[in-house]
């Protein structure tokens, strides 16, 4: 996850016919994009998942700070066992996949209401359409060439999709390496915010672009993967781009 510099970056989605909305609850700061204004319901959706994040840390105050993967827990909400899986598939803490699992639990509930849902949540992205839809979403990459200049194409018949990014130069959210941009997409927008993070975490310098793709493509359930480092970019997986 992560929040870019006055989140310009929430301007590079195309939406079409689609209502935008945002909805801040504490410190969860959606942008919204549906079929019409259902404020009331992702509100309601919000304070659901957020209540059961904050119940469970309340009680386990290690899910909030581990850096390393958690076992699961049988008695935990089905939102903190999707966090947990991620976890231990991609190696980091459960609190990695946060913004990725909040936009795909707030956005599978709303798909209900809406038959094109997009939610943004600090630059963790899940969307889900209609088989004819088509959507560009900008790859920002703080000071790299590449950064806005290229476009991952998501189809509708590709949804439900998460797009999730981890940046070691860009923003303030944790990360241990330096890549500019390391894009995930995955089915599971959870999955999608924690490889990211693990796989940003192995980057320190271009030299690492590749090693960073071979232990993405082995992790079951990532579909694709994008990674900028200054003027070098390495990408695997069911990736289209389309230039700016």
């Amino acid at each position: 996850m992560i929040l870019y510099n006055e989140r310009r970056y929430r301007h590079h989605v195309s939406t079409g016919h689609l209502v935008s909305f945002n909805i801040k609850i504490k410190e969860t700061d959606l942008l919204v994009r549906a079929e019409s204004d259902l404020k009331d319901a992702v509100s309601e959706y919000v304070f659901k998942y957020r209540g059961y994040i904050e119940t469970y840390l309340a009680h386990n105050a290690h899910f909030r700070s581990s850096l390393v993967p958690l076992p699961d827990d049988s008695f935990a909400p089905s939102i903190i066992r999707d966090m947990l899986s991620a976890s231990r598939v991609t190696g980091v803490g459960p609190m990695a996949s946060v913004a990725g699992a909040l936009s795909q639990w707030v956005g599978n509930d709303l798909f209900k209401k809406s038959h094109t849902v997009i939610i943004e949540n600090g630059g963790d992205i899940f969307m889900r359409a209609g088989k004819d839809a088509i959507f560009h979403v900008a790859v920002f990459a703080g000071e790299s060439p590449f950064s806005e200049n290229i476009f991952l194409k998501i189809r509708g018949e590709d949804t439900p999709m998460g797009v999730c990014t981890s940046s070691g130069t860009v923003g303030g959210s944790l990360s241990f390496g330096k890549a500019d941009a390391v894009s995930v997409l995955s089915k599971s927008a959870t999955l999608a915010d924690a490889a990211a993070t693990a796989l940003g975490n192995l980057i320190q310098t271009p030299s690492d672009i590749q090693k960073a793709i071979d232990v993405g493509k082995n992790i079951q359930g990532i579909e694709g993967i994008v990674i900028i480092v200054k003027d070098r970019m390495g990408m695997w997986g069911n990736v289209e781009l389309d230039e700016a």
